[in-house]
């Protein structure tokens, strides 16, 4: 049986966890950020959708901010 306690380091240590995954991945939160501008600006002005250009554009922005972040020093 989980005590509250237990819970609440769980939980802390998660979030530390999630914290240190964010602050590495700097560079693929970017780039999926912008990628999903791109993107949408994109697919709206061609007539494909905002929406479709938005999750196409965050998929390639995230990999390639994923290819920065791994190859910089």
């Amino acid at each position: 049986m989980k005590t509250a306690g237990t819970e609440r380091r769980m939980g802390l240590a998660a979030a530390l966890a999630l914290a240190a995954t964010l602050t590495a991945a700097c560079g693929t939160l970017t780039g999926a950020a912008v990628g999903a501008g791109a993107g949408a600006a994109i697919g709206a002005g061609t007539g494909y959708g905002a929406g479709k250009g938005a999750l196409i554009g965050t998929g390639v922005g995230a990999a390639a901010g994923a290819v920065y972040d791994a190859t910089r020093k």
